[in-house]
C-alpha cells in the first residue's frame, strides 16, 4: 500500500538510461567549472545523483551527491576542487540501489596510487567476477564498484594503465568508462561499443564526453568518437591509443542512443541524430499512412519525427501538449485522486488545437503503455476526433541488459499483447510501429553496427542465466497479460 505521500515519476513509462560520463584534461584551466557544464549537457542521461573528481597532480578531490547537476554543485563546492583533470557522472541505477553510496565517480586509494572512475552501461559478468575475486555476496555496490576494486586489487607502485590493459578483456557487456588518476585522463569504450563516447580537443587540452554537445558546452572541438574495444590516455605528452580486445571488436551502438537516449544535437556513427528522428517520422509517413488533420509530437523526443511525418504526408504539423519543463522526474503526490493526473502534471493537451481535429500523434517507443494510455484519453477529452498513434521504434518486447532499465519481460507491453490488443488497450483509431528495417535505415548508418536486443531478443553478448530468468520465449505469453494490464492501478 502506497504511503499518504507517493514520490511518482511521470516518464516511468519511458525507457532510462544509464548516466553519462565526461572528462577533462587541460592544464591552468578551471577543469571543475569545464566539467560542470560537461555534466550540465548530459543531465538527460541521468538525473539521480551527480558527481566529479579533480586532480591536482597529488591529490584527487572527490564530491558528489544525490540530486541534479545544479542542485549538486555551486561556485563555494567548484572553487574547492582545484587541478588539471576531472572527470564527472551524472547517474541513473540500473545496477546497485538508488543512494549516495552508488553515485559516482567511484573512488580508490592503494598506496601511492590514487584513481577515480565513471561508468555508463552494464556489465552482464558481475557475479562471476565477484566471486572468482573471492568477493562474499553482497559486498559489492555496483558493477562500477566491482570495476575499482579489482582495478585497486592489480595496482602496483606505478600503473593504472596496465592494470586496465588485463583486466578490461575480463568484462562482459556495456562499458564507457573514464578514469583519472593523478596526472591522467583515460576512456575506455567496450568491444561493443554499446554506448557512445567521443574526444574533443581544447586549445590547451582534451575533453572525453559520452556525447558531442558536452563539447559544444565548453568550446571543444569534435576530434572523433573512441571506437568499440579502445583505450585512450591523455597526460602531459599528448593523446595515445590502445586496442586491449585484441579481434574481438563487434560494433553494436544501442539503437535507443538514436530513438531516444542521445540529444537531438548529438551526432553518432557522423550522423545527426535530429536528422536521423525526422527520417524516421518520414518512413512511418509511408508505412503507416492515414487520413488526418494534424500531425503531433509527444515532447520532446517525438518532436523530429512528427516534423518528418508531417513533412512526407502533407498533414499540417502543430503542437498537441503543453510540456511542464519545471516539474523534473518526479513529484509527490498526496492522494490518489492526484497519483492519477501523474502524466498530466508532465503533459497538458492543448484543448483548442486538439478539438474536432482528426490526430496523428508520434512517440518514440512505448514500453509499459501506462504513459500513453493517459494521453490518449486526455486527448480525447480535451475533443480530438480520432487518435493515431504512431511510434518511432518497432515494439519494445525484450528486456535490455546492456544499460537501459525497462523491468523485466512481463512488464513490458508488446511481450504481453498482440498489436490489436495493445490498440484496444491504449484506446487509439490506429497503432503504428516502425519496422526495424526502416529504423535502421532512417539512423543514415544501416550497416554500422547496432543492438536491438531489446526489439529483437538478439542479445550480442551472451547474458548469464540467472540474468535471464525473467526473459520468456514467445509461447511463453501469459495469457493474463491483456487482463492484468488493464485492471492495474
Amino acid at each position: 500500500m502506497p504511503g499518504a505521500e507517493e514520490i511518482l515519476d511521470p516518464d516511468a513509462d519511458t525507457p532510462k538510461e544509464a548516466c553519462g560520463v565526461f572528462g577533462v584534461y587541460a592544464p591552468d584551466q578551471p577543469v571543475a567549472h569545464l566539467t560542470y557544464l560537461g555534466l550540465y549537457a548530459l543531465q538527460h542521461r541521468g538525473q539521480e545523483s551527480a558527481g566529479m573528481a579533480v586532480s591536482d597532480g597529488e591529490t584527487i578531490f572527490i564530491d558528489k551527491d544525490m540530486g541534479l547537476v545544479s542542485n549538486v554543485f555551486n561556485d563555494r563546492r567548484l572553487a574547492a576542487l582545484s587541478g588539471h583533470l576531472a572527470i564527472g557522472h551524472t547517474r541513473y541505477s540500473t545496477t546497485g540501489s538508488s543512494t549516495w553510496r552508488n553515485a559516482q565517480p567511484v573512488y580508490r586509494s592503494v598506496g601511492e596510487v590514487q584513481f577515480a572512475l565513471a561508468h555508463n552501461g552494464n556489465l552482464v559478468n558481475t557475479a562471476a567476477l565477484a566471486e572468482e575475486a573471492g568477493m562474499l555476496p553482497g559486498t559489492v555496490a555496483s558493477d562500477s564498484d566491482l570495476v575499482a576494486e579489482l582495478l585497486a586489487r592489480d595496482i602496483d607502485s606505478s600503473d593504472i594503465e596496465r592494470a586496465l590493459l588485463e583486466h578490461l578483456p575480463r568484462f562482459k557487456g556495456a562499458f564507457s568508462f573514464v578514469l583519472i588518476d593523478e596526472s591522467r585522463l583515460i576512456g575506455v569504450r567496450d568491444p561493443n561499443g554499446f554506448r557512445p563516447l567521443c574526444l574533443g580537443k581544447l586549445d590547451v587540452g582534451w575533453v572525453l564526453a559520452s556525447e558531442s554537445p558536452a563539447l559544444d558546452t565548453i568550446g571543444a572541438h569534435f576530434v572523433r568518437e573512441i571506437e568499440p574495444g579502445e583505450m585512450v590516455v591523455i597526460d602531459g605528452d599528448g593523446c595515445r591509443s590502445y586496442h586491449p580486445f585484441g579481434d574481438a571488436i563487434e560494433p553494436r551502438l544501442c539503437v535507443f542512443e538514436f530513438v531516444y537516449f542521445a540529444r537531438p544535437d548529438s551526432r553518432l556513427y557522423g550522423q545527426s541524430v535530429h536528422k536521423a528522428r525526422q527520417r524516421m517520422g518520414e518512413q512511418l509517413a509511408e508505412q503507416a499512412p492515414v487520413e488526418a488533420d494534424l500531425v503531433i509530437p509527444v515532447p520532446e523526443s517525438g518532436v523530429p519525427a512528427a516534423q518528418g511525418f508531417a513533412r512526407a504526408s502533407g498533414i499540417p504539423y502543430g503542437d498537441g501538449f503543453v510540456k511542464n519543463r519545471y516539474i523534473g522526474r518526479t513529484f509527490i503526490a498526496p492522494s490518489q485522486a492526484l497519483r492519477a493526473k501523474a502524466v498530466q502534471m508532465k503533459l497538458n493537451p492543448l484543448r483548442e488545437n486538439v478539438l474536432g481535429q482528426r490526430l496523428v500523434v508520434v512517440d518514440d517507443s512505448i514500453v509499459r503503455g501506462t504513459t500513453s494510455r493517459e494521453m490518449v484519453r486526455m486527448l480525447r477529452e480535451a475533443g480530438a476526433a480520432e487518435v493515431h498513434l504512431r511510434i518511432m521504434s518497432p515494439p519494445y518486447r525484450w528486456p535490455c541488459f546492456f544499460g537501459m532499465d525497462t523491468g523485466d519481460r512481463g512488464e513490458l507491453l508488446a511481450a504481453n499483447m498482440t498489436i490489436g490488443e495493445i490498440q484496444d488497450f491504449l484506446g487509439v483509431d490506429s497503432l503504428a510501429y516502425l519496422t526495424i528495417d526502416r529504423l535502421l535505415e532512417a539512423t543514415g548508418a544501416v550497416n554500422a553496427g547496432f543492438c536491438s536486443a531489446c526489439l529483437t531478443g538478439d542479445y550480442p553478448v551472451d547474458v548469464p542465466i540467472d540474468l535471464r530468468k525473467d526473459v520468456l520465449e514467445d509461447n511463453d505469453m501469459p495469457p493474463s497479460g491483456l487482463e492484468r494490464l488493464i485492471h492495474e492501478p
